[in-house]
């Protein structure tokens, strides 16, 4: 498929000790959506990330890479992606892990979806996702939390905490992100509650999830905490009515490639 009805595309890929993964990685999104740039954001990793993808930029005039002088989190490093996205004009913008377990060949099912609403989120848990290699406890986790935040928040979507999405730039000069605050997965629900609470027609695609094979998880207990009291505290404070004139949450339906 083409991006060119939809502008310039940055599929960012925050890192942090990502040494074995970084270069296979940034080589399939390469492959998947040749016309996409692809940003680089390394956390200062101990192990090298950083420094292979600055190699792996030398010969590729599209792969960027961002360096941060310290691990913050997820949030701020997507922070500071959707900053640079806006400073060098880009209009799409894709969130993507950088373990594998978001797939590339993917993409383009998600850019597609992208041209009649202003998110697309890769979904796990609507009518043709799917997850491989999760234990029952992390499937009950990812699923009893996003029942939790449908519920709390009456955001009508099925995988609020994914991390494989893709937003129209508008969205993200409207959002208050110099007021986010959260990380880990929290950030996801974040984003996606308020760009729904603010109109944006959001909607979802079913995705392959694969538990990375390489390297170690991020996932811990202070991020489900996190996230916990943080939906919980939303949900206090929030009124739970759709503003008015906003559009309702669907689901992506397209056929799987």
């Amino acid at each position: 498929m083409t991006t060119t009805d939809l502008g310039r595309v940055l599929v960012c890929i925050p890192t942090y000790n990502e040494a074995e993964n970084v270069e296979p990685i940034v080589a399939r999104v390469r492959a998947a959506v040749p016309e996409a740039h692809v940003l680089v954001v390394d956390d200062a990793s101990p192990d090298g990330t950083g420094e292979i993808a600055d190699k792996l930029a030398i010969d590729d005039p599209a792969l960027h890479v961002l360096h941060r002088p310290t691990k913050e989190g997820l949030g701020a490093a997507y922070i500071a992606a959707f900053g640079w996205a806006r400073d060098e004009a880009y209009d799409v913008v894709v969130e993507m892990d950088a373990d594998g377990s978001h797939q590339p060949e993917e993409l383009p099912r998600l850019l597609a979806a992208l041209r009649t609403a202003d998110v697309v989120l890769g979904s796990r848990w609507v009518d043709g996702g799917e997850v491989r290699n999760w234990p029952v406890s992390r499937r009950l986790l990812s699923q009893g939390g996003n029942t939790y935040t449908r519920l709390a928040l009456g955001v009508p979507l099925r995988d609020a905490t994914g991390g494989y999405r893709a937003y129209r730039r508008t969205v993200l000069d409207v959002l208050p992100l110099d007021l986010v605050a959260s990380q880990g997965y929290c950030f996801q629900v974040d984003l996606a509650w308020n760009a729904w609470r603010a109109g944006f027609r959001v909607v979802e695609v079913p995705i392959t999830f694969v538990e990375r094979v390489r390297g170690q998880s991020k996932m811990s207990r202070a991020i489900v905490a996190e996230a916990l009291w943080r939906v919980t505290w939303w949900a206090v404070r929030s009124r739970r009515a759709r503003p008015e004139g906003a559009h309702p949450a669907s689901v992506g339906r397209s056929a799987r490639s």
